[in-house]
């Protein structure tokens, strides 16, 4: 881990607000892409990485490990994202409101090749577990170890989900 940003992660623990913001700049991007992968809503990928900010804010000083500060946020947003998914559950009509995956797209739209397009599509059919866990090992990059930490599950368990989520993937793309 960078010194420097070890550096800000005390001093944002110490209550200096520049040093927090400087740590929300560097994860802001990242938050936000998990968040609209999972959630397949501009408006709501936005409120929950907003929830998840605010209460990394008021609780940093809990972070005992400047090292873990990235695991640490991440874990947060999984919460926020899963508490989300069960209020689209309560309120089964969010489904016509749902938006397609536009920015991510567009952000990506010079990287992504046709059958990337084809791969987000069926990306969006599955479960809400199996999206977690791939947009976190795939998209993000995380290993099955910090994934576990970020969303409660074991390390192999983790490793399960992403294995058959990726053969469900493959699976749907082939039945094209």
């Amino acid at each position: 881990m960078n010194t420097d940003f070890a550096q800000c992660v005390k001093k944002a623990r110490a209550g200096d607000a520049d040093a927090f913001a400087e740590l929300y700049s560097s994860v802001y991007k990242e938050l936000y892409r998990i968040a609209l992968v999972n959630l397949k809503n501009q408006h709501d990928a936005s409120d929950v990485v907003s929830d998840t900010v605010l209460e990394a804010y008021s609780s940093i000083k809990k972070l005992r490990d400047e090292k873990a500060f990235k695991a640490w946020i991440i874990k947060i947003l999984t919460v926020k994202i899963k508490n989300k998914q069960k209020e689209y559950i309560k309120n089964r009509d969010y489904r016509e409101d749902l938006e397609v995956l536009d920015s991510v797209e567009q952000e990506k739209s010079e990287e992504i090749s046709y059958g990337g397009l084809e791969i987000m599509e069926e990306f969006r059919r599955l479960n809400e577990e199996e999206r977690l866990v791939l947009s976190l090992s795939v998209i993000s990059g995380y290993t099955s170890e910090e994934i576990a930490k970020a969303t409660g599950l074991s390390a192999n368990t983790v490793r399960s989900k992403a294995a058959r989520a990726k053969i469900k993937l493959r699976q749907m793309l082939t039945e094209r």
